[in-house]
């Protein structure tokens, strides 16, 4: 596998290394270092997540940090590796994974530090270990958009992009994004040392997670005092919260595999997401999806199949088949619970009333019937709610049905009737985004960089780390989408 290059003797950022993860044991990862990639350029960075994790103000100006980002340049306290997983895709068993184009660095400021795209590893199979321009400002975008939505991801540090090819569909370059988590340990690294038997390795991931991130679960006392079935119970909550929060923002996926599913409910590997446009329940993001198996509507249910997987998994140590069901079984008191949360928030409620859940089904079922764009249906009414005048026609023209929504807001306006005017869209205008992340603005951003202008990275950036503001300056970004923002298709290669 190729070394660092001759220029490349090790840079010493000053920060603090653990690497906790590589001292597991051999069964758990292989050690490797990136491939380089030849005459590196910065595409786009996140300062508040460069603040967080401690580096100097001027790191996004230095070619050091250029090197070691694009995995040119061995970072001084780390200890690159690529870790071994197994994972259900599509609803199948598909044996050994791994990281096929990451290679974790270590922990500093307890955050994990990972390069995507920086080479071959043994765990490729018959990929090249790279990524490419467009899907790494994908992720990027869409990992500090989550971020600032409330939702719980993955963050993203840097893009750094090379003109070096790299073969997709059609020959593009390659880029490097640098991803940061708490763990990047998903359901499938239980998975793999389940499936071969490992449990002693299985029993050391499950350890090593529950005392480093979940240490409440070494005293619960809900399964008998069974750490691990109060593990699990405490995944599905983090899972159930944030998928109810994907609903809540019409945020689709496009491929939960769960090798894609973070153990500390995390969103992770942003790949063919995207969030609606058109209200549509059933609509499918990834064009690799020909059975609609993560169709938008059905994610709850795709969560709680691949809790069910983790919980198999678990099975050697949980060791009583009631604790891991009663443990999985929260998913369904946990996710409607938080998903009322959520919607009524939407509405301007800060607990959910009994009148808000017949409300909300039948909004959505108009919004579906009149394929209402979601997230300027939510900004509209969030405004409208300030005064809630019949004659306003924001809301009421995003519909065809305009009976239907006029009738819609009357029965909306008498859950206000002992409510101040201007408390519940407060509210709203803080829970429903003026920005997301819709594809054809990644797409305008992604075109212009290929031309080696980033203007419409950082600008991107600007709002979407601070969606609920109005940012009167990006108006562009909350307008409709256009009509060839149909034809924009998305796979799993993406």
């Amino acid at each position: 596998m190729t070394k660092f290059g001759p220029d490349s003797a090790g840079f010493d950022a000053g920060l603090r290394w653990t690497n906790s993860f590589s001292q597991l044991g051999e069964a758990f990862f292989v050690a490797l270092q990136p491939t380089p990639l030849p005459a590196p350029y910065w595409v786009g960075h996140s300062k508040p997540l460069a603040q967080q994790i401690g580096l100097p103000d001027d790191w996004s100006a230095s070619p050091d940090w250029l090197q070691v980002l694009t995995g040119n340049r061995a970072l001084v306290g780390t200890v690159p590796l690529a870790s071994v997983y197994s994972g259900h895709q599509f609803g199948n068993w598909a044996g050994q994974l791994g990281d096929g184009r990451a290679i974790l660095l270590g922990e500093t400021a307890n955050l994990e530090i990972q390069l995507k795209g920086a080479g071959l590893t043994p765990f490729s199979r018959m990929g090249d270990g790279r990524a490419v321009l467009r899907s790494s400002i994908r992720e990027f975008l869409c990992s500090e958009a989550m971020h600032g939505l409330g939702i719980p991801t993955s963050r993203a540090l840097c893009v750094t992009g090379s003109d070096a090819p790299v073969r997709r569909e059609v020959m593009e370059t390659a880029a490097v994004v640098t991803r940061v988590a708490p763990s990047f340990i998903r359901f499938g690294h239980f998975e793999h040392f389940c499936h071969h038997d490992q449990h002693d390795q299985l029993r050391t991931l499950a350890d090593y997670v529950i005392d480093q991130f979940y240490p409440e679960c070494a005293h619960d006392t809900r399964f008998g005092s069974n750490r691990y079935a109060a593990f699990l119970a405490e995944v599905t909550r983090r899972t159930a919260d944030m998928v109810a929060h994907w609903q809540s923002v019409g945020f689709c996926h496009g491929v939960m595999n769960t090798d894609n599913m973070s153990i500390l409910g995390l969103t992770i590997d942003y790949g063919p997401f995207q969030f609606l446009d058109a209200y549509d329940p059933a609509h499918i993001c990834n064009h690799s999806d020909t059975q609609g198996r993560y169709a938008f509507g059905k994610q709850p249910h795709i969560a709680y199949w691949n809790l069910y997987c983790l919980g198999q998994a678990l099975m050697p140590l949980v060791g009583e088949p009631e604790y891991a069901i009663a443990a999985l079984e929260t998913f369904k008191e946990i996710y409607p619970r938080a998903y009322a949360l959520r919607m009524s928030a939407k509405l301007g409620l800060a607990e959910p009333v009994a009148q808000a859940g017949p409300l909300i089904e039948e909004l959505l079922i108009l919004m579906a019937a009149d394929r209402v764009d979601y997230t300027i249906f939510w900004r509209r009414l969030s405004h409208w709610a300030r005064a809630r005048r019949m004659d306003d026609p924001s809301v009421r023209d995003l519909f065809l049905n305009r009976p239907a929504i006029d009738a819609w807001l009357l029965s909306y306006s008498e859950l206000f009737k002992h409510v101040p005017q201007g408390l519940a869209a407060d509210l709203m205008l803080q829970t429903n985004p003026k920005f997301v992340l819709r594809n054809h603005l990644g797409e305008q951003a992604i075109r212009a960089a290929q031309r080696k202008d980033f203007s419409g990275v950082s600008g991107l950036l600007e709002v979407l780390e601070r969606p609920f503001d109005e940012h009167p300056q990006y108006a562009q970004y909350a307008g409709f989408p256009p009509e060839w923002a149909a034809s924009i298709a998305i796979s799993c290669s993406s």
